[in-house]
Protein backbone atom coordinates (compact mmCIF):
# COMPACT_ATOMS: atom_id res chain seq x y z
CA UNK A 1 0.00 0.00 0.00
CA UNK A 2 2.96 2.31 0.71
CA UNK A 3 4.22 1.96 -2.89
CA UNK A 4 0.76 2.78 -4.17
CA UNK A 5 0.83 5.95 -2.09
CA UNK A 6 4.28 7.03 -3.36
CA UNK A 7 4.01 5.83 -6.98
CA UNK A 8 2.94 9.16 -8.41
CA UNK A 9 5.89 10.89 -6.76
CA UNK A 10 8.48 8.24 -7.64
CA UNK A 11 7.45 7.59 -11.23
CA UNK A 12 6.25 11.13 -11.82
CA UNK A 13 9.74 12.47 -11.31
CA UNK A 14 11.21 9.99 -13.80
CA UNK A 15 8.48 10.77 -16.30
CA UNK A 16 8.99 14.52 -15.97
CA UNK A 17 12.74 14.13 -16.39
CA UNK A 18 12.27 12.03 -19.51
CA UNK A 19 9.71 14.41 -20.97
CA UNK A 20 12.12 17.33 -20.44
CA UNK A 21 15.07 15.39 -21.82
CA UNK A 22 13.48 14.25 -25.08
CA UNK A 23 13.12 17.73 -26.66
CA UNK A 24 16.71 18.50 -25.74
CA UNK A 25 17.89 15.28 -27.34
CA UNK A 26 15.82 15.99 -30.45
CA UNK A 27 17.33 19.46 -30.73
CA UNK A 28 20.85 18.09 -30.28
CA UNK A 29 20.29 15.35 -32.85
CA UNK A 30 19.00 17.93 -35.33
CA UNK A 31 21.97 20.19 -34.68
CA UNK A 32 24.48 17.34 -35.02
CA UNK A 33 22.89 16.18 -38.28
CA UNK A 34 23.03 19.70 -39.71
CA UNK A 35 26.64 20.16 -38.60
CA UNK A 36 27.71 16.85 -40.13
CA UNK A 37 25.90 17.66 -43.36
CA UNK A 38 27.73 21.00 -43.57
CA UNK A 39 31.09 19.41 -42.76
CA UNK A 40 30.58 16.75 -45.43
CA UNK A 41 29.58 19.43 -47.94
CA UNK A 42 32.70 21.42 -47.04
CA UNK A 43 34.90 18.35 -47.50
CA UNK A 44 33.35 17.71 -50.93
CA UNK A 45 33.82 21.36 -51.91
CA UNK A 46 37.42 21.34 -50.69
CA UNK A 47 38.14 18.17 -52.64
CA UNK A 48 36.77 19.84 -55.76
CA UNK A 49 38.82 22.92 -54.94
CA UNK A 50 41.97 20.80 -54.82
CA UNK A 51 41.08 19.23 -58.16
CA UNK A 52 40.48 22.68 -59.66
CA UNK A 53 43.73 24.06 -58.25
CA UNK A 54 45.73 21.13 -59.61
CA UNK A 55 43.95 21.55 -62.94
CA UNK A 56 44.88 25.24 -62.97
CA UNK A 57 48.53 24.35 -62.42
CA UNK A 58 48.46 21.75 -65.19
CA UNK A 59 46.77 24.17 -67.58
CA UNK A 60 49.20 26.96 -66.72
CA UNK A 61 52.16 24.60 -67.10
CA UNK A 62 51.03 23.55 -70.57
CA UNK A 63 50.45 27.18 -71.58
CA UNK A 64 53.85 28.21 -70.17
CA UNK A 65 55.57 25.52 -72.23
CA UNK A 66 53.70 26.71 -75.33
CA UNK A 67 54.53 30.36 -74.66
CA UNK A 68 58.18 29.55 -73.96
CA UNK A 69 58.48 27.63 -77.21
CA UNK A 70 56.98 30.60 -79.07
CA UNK A 71 59.41 32.94 -77.31
CA UNK A 72 62.41 30.80 -78.21
CA UNK A 73 61.39 30.84 -81.86
CA UNK A 74 60.82 34.60 -81.82
CA UNK A 75 64.08 35.16 -79.98
CA UNK A 76 65.98 32.99 -82.45
CA UNK A 77 64.42 34.74 -85.46
CA UNK A 78 65.11 38.22 -84.09
CA UNK A 79 68.70 37.42 -83.20
CA UNK A 80 69.22 35.96 -86.65
CA UNK A 81 67.71 39.05 -88.31
CA UNK A 82 69.86 41.35 -86.17
CA UNK A 83 72.98 39.43 -87.14
CA UNK A 84 72.05 39.53 -90.84
CA UNK A 85 71.48 43.28 -90.66
CA UNK A 86 74.77 43.80 -88.81
CA UNK A 87 76.65 41.72 -91.39
CA UNK A 88 74.98 43.59 -94.27
CA UNK A 89 75.91 47.00 -92.85
CA UNK A 90 79.50 45.85 -92.35
CA UNK A 91 79.77 44.65 -95.95
CA UNK A 92 78.07 47.75 -97.35
CA UNK A 93 80.53 49.91 -95.45
CA UNK A 94 83.33 47.93 -97.13
CA UNK A 95 81.70 48.40 -100.52
CA UNK A 96 80.87 44.71 -100.92
CA UNK A 97 77.52 43.62 -102.33
CA UNK A 98 78.15 39.92 -102.87
CA UNK A 99 75.97 39.13 -99.86
CA UNK A 100 72.92 40.02 -101.96
CA UNK A 101 73.18 36.58 -103.55
CA UNK A 102 73.37 34.81 -100.19
CA UNK A 103 70.74 33.89 -97.60
CA UNK A 104 71.38 37.22 -95.91
CA UNK A 105 70.21 38.99 -99.05
CA UNK A 106 67.09 36.84 -99.17
CA UNK A 107 66.32 37.60 -95.52
CA UNK A 108 66.73 41.33 -96.12
CA UNK A 109 64.46 41.19 -99.16
CA UNK A 110 61.80 39.44 -97.08
CA UNK A 111 62.15 42.00 -94.29
CA UNK A 112 61.89 44.87 -96.73
CA UNK A 113 58.43 43.59 -97.58
CA UNK A 114 57.13 42.74 -94.11
CA UNK A 115 58.61 45.46 -91.89
CA UNK A 116 56.90 48.78 -91.31
CA UNK A 117 58.83 51.63 -93.01
CA UNK A 118 58.22 54.64 -95.23
CA UNK A 119 57.43 54.01 -98.87
CA UNK A 120 60.56 55.98 -99.88
CA UNK A 121 62.82 53.79 -97.72
CA UNK A 122 61.11 50.63 -98.91
CA UNK A 123 61.52 51.61 -102.56
CA UNK A 124 65.20 52.49 -102.11
CA UNK A 125 65.97 49.33 -100.15
CA UNK A 126 64.07 47.11 -102.57
CA UNK A 127 65.89 48.65 -105.51
CA UNK A 128 69.26 48.06 -103.84
CA UNK A 129 68.50 44.49 -102.76
CA UNK A 130 67.30 43.61 -106.26
CA UNK A 131 70.55 44.91 -107.74
CA UNK A 132 68.88 47.73 -109.66
CA UNK A 133 70.59 50.43 -107.59
CA UNK A 134 74.33 50.62 -106.95
CA UNK A 135 75.59 51.09 -103.40
CA UNK A 136 77.98 53.81 -104.58
CA UNK A 137 77.01 57.16 -103.16
CA UNK A 138 74.01 55.65 -101.43
CA UNK A 139 75.73 53.51 -98.79
CA UNK A 140 74.98 55.92 -95.96
CA UNK A 141 71.28 56.05 -96.87
CA UNK A 142 70.99 52.30 -97.27
CA UNK A 143 72.97 51.62 -94.10
CA UNK A 144 70.74 54.13 -92.28
CA UNK A 145 67.66 52.20 -93.39
CA UNK A 146 69.22 48.93 -92.28
CA UNK A 147 70.26 50.49 -88.95
CA UNK A 148 66.67 51.59 -88.37
CA UNK A 149 65.49 48.07 -89.12
CA UNK A 150 68.06 46.70 -86.70
CA UNK A 151 66.98 49.12 -83.97
CA UNK A 152 63.40 47.94 -84.41
CA UNK A 153 64.54 44.34 -84.16
CA UNK A 154 66.58 45.02 -81.02
CA UNK A 155 63.58 46.78 -79.49
CA UNK A 156 61.32 43.86 -80.36
CA UNK A 157 63.82 41.42 -78.87
CA UNK A 158 64.05 43.41 -75.65
CA UNK A 159 60.26 43.62 -75.42
CA UNK A 160 59.89 39.89 -76.06
CA UNK A 161 62.54 39.11 -73.43
CA UNK A 162 60.82 41.34 -70.88
CA UNK A 163 57.42 39.81 -71.66
CA UNK A 164 58.88 36.32 -71.27
CA UNK A 165 60.39 37.20 -67.88
CA UNK A 166 57.06 38.65 -66.73
CA UNK A 167 55.21 35.58 -67.97
CA UNK A 168 57.59 33.30 -66.08
CA UNK A 169 57.14 35.36 -62.90
CA UNK A 170 53.34 35.24 -63.23
CA UNK A 171 53.44 31.49 -63.81
CA UNK A 172 55.66 30.88 -60.79
CA UNK A 173 53.47 33.13 -58.61
CA UNK A 174 50.35 31.26 -59.73
CA UNK A 175 51.95 27.89 -58.95
CA UNK A 176 53.03 29.06 -55.49
CA UNK A 177 49.53 30.40 -54.76
CA UNK A 178 47.82 27.23 -56.00
CA UNK A 179 50.20 24.97 -54.05
CA UNK A 180 49.41 26.92 -50.88
CA UNK A 181 45.71 26.65 -51.68
CA UNK A 182 46.03 22.89 -52.19
CA UNK A 183 47.90 22.53 -48.91
CA UNK A 184 45.34 24.63 -47.00
CA UNK A 185 42.44 22.70 -48.51
CA UNK A 186 44.12 19.41 -47.64
CA UNK A 187 44.51 20.46 -44.01
CA UNK A 188 40.89 21.60 -43.89
CA UNK A 189 39.69 18.34 -45.44
CA UNK A 190 41.56 16.30 -42.83
CA UNK A 191 40.26 18.44 -39.95
CA UNK A 192 36.65 18.47 -41.11
CA UNK A 193 36.64 14.77 -41.99
CA UNK A 194 37.78 13.99 -38.43
CA UNK A 195 35.11 16.29 -36.96
CA UNK A 196 32.48 14.70 -39.21
CA UNK A 197 33.46 11.26 -37.94
CA UNK A 198 33.35 12.40 -34.33
CA UNK A 199 29.92 13.95 -34.80
CA UNK A 200 28.69 10.79 -36.51
CA UNK A 201 29.65 8.80 -33.40
CA UNK A 202 28.08 11.43 -31.13
CA UNK A 203 24.92 11.42 -33.25
CA UNK A 204 24.67 7.63 -33.06
CA UNK A 205 25.10 7.71 -29.29
CA UNK A 206 22.57 10.52 -28.97
CA UNK A 207 20.09 8.59 -31.11
CA UNK A 208 20.47 5.56 -28.88
CA UNK A 209 19.93 7.72 -25.81
CA UNK A 210 16.89 9.29 -27.47
CA UNK A 211 15.30 5.93 -28.31
CA UNK A 212 16.09 4.56 -24.85
CA UNK A 213 14.60 7.63 -23.17
CA UNK A 214 11.42 7.39 -25.24
CA UNK A 215 11.16 3.71 -24.42
CA UNK A 216 11.74 4.33 -20.70
CA UNK A 217 9.11 7.08 -20.73
CA UNK A 218 6.56 4.85 -22.38
CA UNK A 219 7.30 2.04 -19.92
CA UNK A 220 7.09 4.40 -16.94
CA UNK A 221 3.74 5.78 -18.08
CA UNK A 222 2.40 2.30 -18.72
CA UNK A 223 3.71 1.08 -15.36
CA UNK A 224 2.10 4.03 -13.61
CA UNK A 225 -1.19 3.38 -15.43
CA UNK A 226 -1.12 -0.31 -14.49
CA UNK A 227 -0.21 0.58 -10.92
CA UNK A 228 -3.17 2.91 -10.62
CA UNK A 229 -5.47 0.11 -11.76
CA UNK A 230 -3.94 -2.42 -9.38
CA UNK A 231 -3.93 -0.06 -6.45
CA UNK A 232 -7.61 0.73 -6.96
CA UNK A 233 -8.39 -2.97 -6.82
CA UNK A 234 -6.61 -3.22 -3.50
Amino acid sequence: MCYCDNADTLLGGAITTAENKIPLLEAQLKEDAATKKQLDADVAAHNQGRIDAKGAISKATAQRAKDHAAFLKEEGDLKSYIQDLTDAMTMIAAGATGFLQTNTGKVLRDLSITLDMSSVDRQMLTSFLSGRTSVRGRSDEISGILAGMKDDMVKSLNEATTAEAESVAEFEALCVAKEKEIEALGASIESKAIRSGEIAVKHAEGLTDYEDTKEDLAESKQFLLDLDVNCEKK
